[in-house]
């Protein structure tokens, strides 16, 4: 069982950044996946970003060159650097994990982020 724990939400203005944290319970090195999802109101949770292992980082259009996904194992902790933010960013940010190719993921609690000026 992992448990994660997303903070660094909050309100910003069109054009700022945040940096989201995800808090792993243990140990995230070797795991196969993480990444960020996000809901917003009224629509379905979305892929944001996501790392598996031997590949590349993936990114959804609307984020790519805005948003950066990164791992410390050190801190067991993911990040989510989020730049040049827009309104339609708006949404609860959640963090996702899968320690293994084919075994269970796991969800934090999310976070609110609200671009609005």
């Amino acid at each position: 069982q992992v448990q994660l724990v997303e903070s660094g939400g909050g309100l910003v203005q069109p054009g700022g950044s945040l940096r989201l944290s995800c808090a792993a319970s243990g140990s995230i090195f070797g795991f196969y996946g993480m990444g960020w999802y996000r809901q917003a109101p009224g629509k379905q949770r979305e892929l944001v970003a996501r790392m598996t292992a031997g590949n590349s980082p993936n990114y959804a259009d609307s984020v790519k060159g805005r948003f950066t996904i990164s791992r410390d194992n050190a801190k067991n902790t993911v990040y989510l650097q989020m730049n040049s933010l827009k309104p339609e960013d708006t949404a609860v940010y959640y963090c996702n994990v899968r320690p293994t190719s084919v075994g269970p993921n796991y969800w934090g609690q999310g976070t609110q982020v609200t671009v609005s000026s």
